[in-house]
């Protein structure tokens, strides 16, 4: 049975049909945290993102894309995100066992650039033919290219709603017109949630914001306003109300690997500052997988805390 939460957030989506309502349902009520309107996923992306050396040697079951199936599986994740060629390689085997998010457009790191466009390497027809939730579709605010992106994404999002498919919007800021520093700052990645969420997404996925501020013109607004932006939790906090006034569904990168404590001091914030979620890749297939499930369970363990 659907729970009193899992209500709350679909009421957030009246405009949906039915078709898509159950595929969020299907995501929030799925795994360890299902019905807390929580959500801890998988995403597998990295191998055609930044090679299959780089993001497999390091635990090398991680090579066959069977193995991710298994580990969103027996962690209790909520849903398994990756390209078409890893979901075709394991989508029958496992179906039914898993919510399948298809991402639509990849980049590779091949090719260097200031301004990334991804290629759109799937489809709707795709998603629906592996018995997926969601597509999933990745937009860099800050491009040069962002124009052509949120205008694919258009596309893809009026299809996949009317097919009824969840969209999952990877908001990551990048480009010639923001420095380094700037693709994580906390006015920049607060417009990047903003945007996805004006774009139509039902999920929205950004990074985890620091509390520099890029644009001469917020920081003014920020200061003036007095916007408490000093720990996660206080910019967690923001980028969910610049999501709707957090009716929109925003969960946060796990980012490069790194050591156990520093994931969780960093979860623990984010949940604190009122984040839905957890999308974990490195972090978790890039360990043994007893140690990733671990993790996994750890995390999950947080934000039901906080529910």
């Amino acid at each position: 049975m659907t729970t009193k939460r899992v209500k709350e957030i679909l009421s957030w989506y009246a405009s949906d049909n039915p078709g898509t309502l159950a595929n969020i349902a299907r995501m929030l009520n799925h795994g360890r945290l299902g019905g807390t309107g929580r959500l801890v996923i998988l995403p597998v992306d990295q191998g055609f993102e930044h090679g299959p050396a780089r993001s497999f040697a390091k635990n090398a079951a991680g090579y066959d894309p069977r193995y991710h199936f298994e580990l969103g599986i027996e962690a209790g994740c909520n849903a398994y995100a990756a390209p078409l060629g890893f979901l075709e390689a394991g989508a029958a085997e496992f179906a039914g066992d898993i919510p399948l998010i298809l991402k639509l457009n990849n980049s590779d790191s091949l090719v260097s650039g200031s301004d990334p466009c991804p290629a759109v390497t799937g489809s709707v027809q795709d998603a629906l033919r592996l018995g997926c939730a969601a597509i999933g579709y990745t937009i860099y605010p800050g491009s040069s290219a962002r124009n052509e992106m949120y205008e694919h994404l258009r596309e893809l999002t009026e299809e996949a709603k009317a097919c009824g498919l969840a969209v999952v919007v990877w908001s990551y800021p990048r480009g010639a017109s923001l420095s380094k520093q700037g693709e994580t700052a906390i006015d920049v990645v607060a417009y990047a949630a903003q945007i996805a969420a004006q774009l139509g997404a039902h999920l929205i996925k950004v990074k985890p914001p620091t509390e520099h501020i890029e644009q001469a013109e917020a920081r003014k607004v920020y200061e003036s306003e007095g916007i408490p932006i000093a720990s996660l939790a206080d910019r967690i906090r923001h980028v969910v109300q610049s999501a709707f006034c957090g009716r929109r569904i925003v969960i946060f990168s796990g980012g490069a690997a790194k050591g156990r404590d520093e994931v969780l001091a960093e979860i623990r914030q984010i949940a604190e500052g009122g984040g839905f979620g957890s999308i974990v890749g490195r972090n978790s297939f890039q360990r043994q997988k007893t140690e990733g499930i671990e993790l996994l369970h750890e995390i999950m363990e947080i934000y039901r805390e906080h529910t």
